[in-house]
């Protein structure tokens, strides 16, 4: 029916059912975009945080998700917001494990996972990646008095590391080609692993550096412990949102790239590694590295970790 044709006579008894679908056509704005199109449709975009990934995305005292991470997928929400022009977006928010924040991803319960999750080329087989937003290594955290300097020297000892991580798989890996015995635990998150090490159930654990020195500083007694000087893996963090959504990663990048061109990744990166953080105030006192220097300078979303040594 064409709305403009109703004659004067017919005008209100028509009117109606046309006005009932035109509401119901998604918008211009949402259109090419799955997830545009839902979040335009149910005025909801929904975000999965960790509970306790410091400093990318945690809680804080009064138990909201806050982080390195976050502050970078608001960002991400506030231009959903202009370009479907939704004054009033709710914003969702969902705690996501390890094990869980995948499969939530995949299956559209959210929309943009918002912590600590590499990009790999396996993981890009069903789900799609931001431009890099970090690049982590990852170490060995143990007691000083264990001595650990490098695998090799966890020959038949228990090893921790944490479940549905990139971490877990490398040191099974690890532990088979160089035929080390080494006995694999899988903590069920950051906590629980370090605490196998702080409770000597384990003599190290496995894990990307920057999780291992935020746990570290978390401490009781923080100079107990050492990070390994050996790189095990080279970890390229990104947002993790559907695979099957082109213009939906492009919104994404398009953000991110704009953070980074105009130099405020900076003042963000400062806030978060460089600054005292809630909620107790510790300082990573971590510089940006010379890799994620070159992303912000190139950004790319590339998996393949030979990118970025």
């Amino acid at each position: 029916m064409n709305c403009n044709a109703v004659t004067s006579p017919l005008r209100r008894a028509l009117l109606w059912p046309c006005v009932v679908v035109l509401l119901a056509t998604p918008s211009a704005w949402g259109q090419g975009s799955p997830t545009l199109s839902k979040v335009e449709q149910t005025g909801i975009i929904t975000l999965g945080y960790r509970l306790g990934s410091v400093p990318f995305s945690y809680l804080d005292e009064r138990l909201n998700p806050i982080g390195y991470s976050m502050d970078l997928c608001y960002r991400i929400v506030d231009a959903v917001k202009a370009r479907l022009k939704l004054r009033n977006l709710q914003i969702k928010l969902i705690a996501v494990t390890s094990a869980t924040r995948i499969p939530l991803v995949v299956n559209g319960t959210v929309d943009l996972e918002c912590g600590v999750t590499t990009n790999t080329l396996e993981r890009q087989k069903s789900e799609a990646f931001s431009v890099t937003t970090f690049v982590a290594i990852s170490r060995l955290l143990s007691k000083k008095t264990s001595n650990v300097q490098s695998l090799s020297d966890l020959r038949g000892e228990p090893v921790v590391s944490t479940v549905g991580t990139t971490n877990i798989r490398f040191l099974n890996e690890a532990n088979l080609a160089q035929k080390l015995d080494m006995k694999i635990l899988a903590g069920l998150d950051d906590a629980e692993a370090f605490q196998m090490v702080q409770t000597d159930r384990a003599v190290a654990y496995v894990m990307d550096d920057v999780l291992l020195r935020s746990l570290v500083a978390r401490a009781k007694n923080p100079a107990e412990y050492s990070i390994s000087e050996e790189s095990l893996s080279i970890e390229p963090y990104g947002i993790a949102m559907n695979k099957g959504d082109a213009a939906f990663k492009q919104l994404a990048d398009d953000v991110l790239v704009s953070i980074f061109r105009s130099g405020e990744i900076h003042t963000i990166y400062n806030k978060w590694f460089q600054s005292p953080i809630p909620p107790k105030g510790i300082n990573l006192q971590l510089p940006m590295s010379a890799a994620l220097k070159r992303v912000i300078a190139a950004p790319t979303d590339m998996s393949d970790p030979k990118h970025y040594e």
